[in-house]
C-alpha cells in the first residue's frame, strides 16, 4: 500500500538496530533494519510483558514508497509509528 506521507519519517526516528520505547503507553523492544542501500527498511516491535507484535517492511521504490505490513492491518503498524516514542 502507500503510506502516509508521515509513515517514512517516523520509521526513519526509530533508532537503528534494538532499541526500546512506547507506544499507546506500553514499553516496546524494537529493532530497526535497513537494506540494499537505505531503500528497504524492516521493523519488528514486540510488547514487553505483552502479547502485542507489530512487523512490517518498507520500500522506497522509484514509482514512490509502499508500505508491507506482515500479516497484520496497515491501520495498526501506522497507529504503532504515530505512537512509537523511543527511550532516550
Amino acid at each position: 500500500m502507500t503510506p502516509p506521507d508521515d509513515v517514512a519519517p517516523l520509521l526513519a526516528a526509530v533508532p537503528l538496530g534494538t532499541s526500546t520505547g512506547r507506544a499507546h503507553g506500553r514499553p516496546y523492544v524494537a529493532t530497526r533494519s535497513v537494506f540494499n542501500a537505505g531503500r528497504s527498511t524492516k521493523l519488528v516491535a514486540e510488547e514487553r510483558g505483552g502479547d502485542d507484535y507489530i512487523s512490517l517492511n518498507f520500500y522506497d521504490l522509484a514509482r514512490g514508497p509502499k508500505l508491507s505490513p506482515c500479516e497484520m492491518p496497515a491501520a495498526k503498524v501506522i497507529a504503532f509509528l504515530r505512537s512509537y516514542e523511543p527511550d532516550s
